[in-house]
């Protein structure tokens, strides 16, 4: 027996929906809002959830996230009288069991409802699993949703062979998690083999990759192993595959597929049983459409896929990433350990660190140069670009207001880049309301449903100077 919810706006389509799932034995309850329907999700830890995508209060599949990140995290079926192409792949993307048209069959909805919970209680035993394993997580710090969820996919793939892509912003941490895959497998005791695509030499990347046999060219007086030798029975990581020159894209599909190659000047081929884990900030996607990226490469490569959020959307990780990156820094420099204040840690909150935590290191290397022997760091201490963009935020109500004044004069245009910041604060602070408003000024809704973090959500609510009450 599960806990099945309805949120669906048609009445009669929620009775029918109930009697069809108590009659297999299920509970059911229903909402015919998103917002009712959030808060029974949260309370009667629903199981799965029949959510309509054209409801009163939003649209269910942009809202989804906001139903799978309560406590039950429950499998979603979108069930819509309105289907469309589009609107199935932006479900489909958000993590979404099943796209279902309405008028649904019986059939078909009992199907679906026994195949998301065989789907989901596998999951939950697997998971079970992956936790209950002591996860090697050598310098991955974060207790954040976001980062625990990247977690559960290195502890689930790390007892298999499949491919891996890691994707997300330069800075993110994407050769952390390739170490950590093969930290926790079978291969940990051979070898961990860096490629980095991105300064691969175009004219000699195949003698890199493959090596070469004695005599092959002019100075090959001895017989070397290629990097994908060298990952023989271990894992061999291709950092920022997404540089690769196509012709090279194209020699590895069957490397990738057979783990077998030529070297250079020989006519036999040699097997290197490796591991392949790869990792891109770029949009393969958007590659492959632009023809800069061979879609059957991206095929192999992505069996598994690993999205590392970037820092601004996890920034409750910052305290803890402070203090460990501190800790390790004045270790290395044999200096005592450095205090920081509340307004040091708030400052680094507030900033968006588009380098993410490759950028908040660097932050803090220079941090502890500029105290020197002082024992506590300061805002003072920060890098000055962090801080000027700090201020410019905290001075963004007055200077929106003096832009708004301006726009309504019919006497002067504003230069573009005015202009274009005017009308982003005005969004946003609109944005923002509607957001409390629709919350009734629960914090933790508001960052559910707009997907910020609460760090970030308050620091708007500050610089805008909306009220939650």
């Amino acid at each position: 027996m599960a806990n099945i919810l309805i949120i669906d706006d048609d009445k009669m389509i929620c009775d029918s929906l109930t009697r069809v799932f108590r009659d297999m034995g299920h509970e059911v309850s229903y909402a015919l809002t998103f917002r009712e329907g959030l808060e029974i999700a949260e309370s009667e830890q629903a199981d799965l959830v029949f959510l309509d995508v054209r409801l009163p209060d939003g649209d269910g599949i942009r809202n989804m996230s906001a139903i799978q990140t309560v406590s039950s995290s429950p499998e979603v079926i979108i069930i819509t009288g309105y289907a469309d192409p589009d609107s199935a792949e932006i479900a489909i993307r958000h993590n979404a069991w099943n796209y279902i048209r309405k008028p649904a069959s019986i059939d078909a909805l009992m199907l679906g409802v026994s195949s998301a919970l065989q789907y989901r209680a596998e999951k939950n035993v697997s998971k079970s699993a992956a936790t209950l394993k002591r996860l090697k997580r050598d310098g991955i710090v974060g207790e954040s949703p976001e980062i625990l969820k990247c977690l559960d996919i290195v502890a689930l793939s790390a007892g298999s062979s499949a491919n891996v892509l890691i994707t997300g912003e330069t800075g993110t941490g994407k050769e952390l998690f390739a170490r950590a895959i093969h930290a926790n497998s079978a291969r940990s005791e051979n070898r961990f083999v860096v490629i980095d695509c991105a300064s691969l030499p175009e004219t000699l990347i195949e003698n890199m990759l493959f090596g070469h046999g004695k005599g092959a060219f002019t100075g090959a007086d001895k017989a070397e192993d290629g990097l994908i030798k060298c990952a023989d029975r271990g894992t061999l990581f291709f950092d920022e595959i997404g540089e690769l020159p196509m012709t090279t894209q194209a020699t590895l599909l069957r490397v990738f597929q057979e783990r077998r190659f030529r070297p250079l000047g020989k006519t036999q081929e040699i097997k290197s049983d490796f591991r392949l884990v790869s990792a891109s900030n770029r949009n393969l996607d958007e590659m492959v459409k632009s023809n800069r990226f061979r879609d059957d490469l991206l095929f192999r490569l992505r069996t598994v896929t690993i999205p590392l959020p970037p820092l601004r959307d996890h920034a409750e990780d910052i305290r803890e990433l402070v203090i460990h990156c501190l800790t390790r820094l004045c270790k290395s420099q044999n200096i005592g350990m450095k205090d920081f204040s509340p307004d040091f840690l708030e400052m680094l909150t507030s900033y968006d660190w588009p380098g993410n935590i490759r950028e908040l290191l660097s932050a803090l290397e220079l941090a502890v140069v500029q105290a020197f022997n002082e024992p506590t760091l300061f805002p003072k201490h920060i890098p000055p670009h962090i801080r000027i963009q700090t201020a410019r935020y905290s001075l963004g109500e007055e200077t929106h207001h003096e832009l708004k004044e301006e726009k309504n004069s019919p006497k002067k245009i504003l230069k573009w880049k005015e202009f274009r910041k005017a009308l982003i604060a005005e969004g946003e602070e609109r944005y923002l309301h509607d957001l409390i408003l629709e919350t009734g000024g629960n914090i933790k809704k508001a960052s559910q449903l707009s997907e910020l973090s609460q760090p970030r959500l308050y620091e708007l609510l500050r610089k805008y100077e909306i009220s939650t009450r």
